[in-house]
């Protein structure tokens, strides 16, 4: 067997970063060390370690959660709080892809499971933590990034600042002469822009790693000729079809509807987040992104932050703007992601795992019978909201392959679960 092959058969136990030994000692031995510089420090299992390390690989950009004390999330009694946790863990489901059932509990370890929140009716009733991850540590949210993006712009269209129907080049004319000069924002918000750009994270000559190129902050090796950070990519990108007839992922939407709300604010975009969101939802910890040689934000998928800040968010969404007793953003914001985008377009993208869904604004929304959407990346982050259950859920993970389809058979089934124990057993811990 390969060492590769051994390495991906490493379960979640043998792969945790403390059993590893990743980064231990001053120095660390030469063999457990972690650094940009070897080239692998997101390939599993080092990739455990990474995710909630990125401030210490990469310069990073604050979105600082202001100088006001921290409002504390709200949790159900002591006494409730071990039984609820011991129910949950004992429930079960049968995967998509399998006819043997699976408990919560196992779930977790066979997702690589690194943090787990839940809450419902507004108070926390379940939260673990593994891994790299603790209750002090901040975690890569990866492709969930995208979703803070569409949550801003979906807040700028809702206040009549920004118009979903316009051309992008009214807020970006520099994108004149490339694929997005053709564009509306609403076209960017929702990924149906057709872009020759490939995504596929498992082909090294794919597109996203000439983008990863051009925004890595390091200094370029000798003889390269590309584009300076993420603004000098995105005026190279090339239109590969009509505009609004199919859904298809591309990263570098996100990073064009940033610079859109950018111009909107008249901020920069990690300033418009901590203005219009961080600083004002009682978080406990700052957040972080990474950037590029010129401090453009990765905000297609480079945000770090902590596991209770995420469930805050998740609370907004539930709560249709409010927490904390403050509205920050009208509740038309909600309603229109929870409404999806193009069911027709996004089937033609093929997420088997997500039939019948759609993507609207950066979120992910299932159509299910509960009205669920989700934030998701890579890897099997997701703040998945549950209206009917009353529920939010924030899972932060570090699966050994990126793609979400291999672990949503488990995943899904698991949140629907949950959301089904809540709704018919929490009325006896009033």
């Amino acid at each position: 067997m390969s060492v590769h092959a051994q390495e991906a058969s490493l379960t979640a136990r043998e792969s945790d970063p403390r059993v590893m030994g990743w980064m231990q000692g001053v120095p660390p031995a030469p063999d457990k060390r972690i650094s940009v510089a070897a080239g692998d420090f997101f390939a599993f299992p080092k990739s455990r370690w990474s995710v909630c390390h990125m401030r210490e690989l990469f310069p990073t950009i604050e979105v600082s959660r202001g100088i006001g004390a921290p409002v504390p999330l709200d949790y159900v009694p002591h006494h409730e709080f071990a039984d609820i946790r011991a129910e949950i863990d004992a429930l079960t489901f049968t995967p998509m892809d399998g006819d043997e059932e699976m408990t919560w509990a196992e779930s977790l370890a066979a997702n690589y499971t690194d943090g787990i929140l839940i809450l419902h009716k507004g108070q926390v009733v379940y939260e673990w933590y593994s891994g790299c991850l603790s209750e002090t540590g901040q975690h890569a949210m990866m492709s969930m990034t995208k979703s803070l993006v569409g949550l801003l712009a979906e807040i700028l269209v809702a206040e009549g600042r920004l118009d979903d129907d316009a051309p992008v080049t009214d807020y970006v004319p520099e994108l004149a002469d490339t694929a997005f000069g053709s564009a509306s924002v609403r076209q960017v918000m929702d990924m149906t822009t057709a872009l020759a750009f490939d995504e596929n994270y498992d082909d090294p000559n794919a597109d996203i790693w000439a983008y990863s190129a051009a925004g890595n902050p390091l200094p370029k090796p000798p003889g390269y000729d590309g584009p300076i950070g993420y603004i000098e990519y995105l005026q190279t990108v090339e239109r590969d079809g009509r505009h609004g007839v199919a859904f298809g992922y591309k990263t570098i939407n996100t990073d064009v509807l940033a610079w859109i709300v950018a111009r909107v604010t008249g901020m920069t975009y990690t300033q418009a987040l901590s203005d219009m969101l961080w600083s004002r939802m009682g978080a406990e910890q700052s957040a972080y992104i990474t950037g590029d040689a010129v401090g453009t934000p990765f905000a297609g998928g480079g945000m770090s932050a902590g596991l209770r800040d995420l469930g805050r968010l998740g609370l907004l969404l539930l709560n249709e703007g409010v927490i904390n007793g403050e509205r920050l953003f009208p509740a038309d914001v909600v309603e229109s992601i929870r409404a999806g985008g193009s069911r027709r377009a996004f089937a033609r993208a093929g997420f088997d795992t997500l039939a019948g869904g759609s993507y609207r604004s950066m979120f992910w929304v299932f159509h299910n019978d509960n009205g669920a959407f989700a934030a998701r990346g890579v890897y099997g982050q997701t703040i998945y909201v549950d209206p009917a259950a009353e529920m939010v859920l924030v899972r932060l993970a570090s699966y050994p392959k990126p793609k979400n389809a291999l672990i949503d058979p488990t995943s899904l089934p698991a949140y629907q679960a949950v959301a089904d124990y809540l709704m018919s057993s929490r009325s006896k811990y009033p």
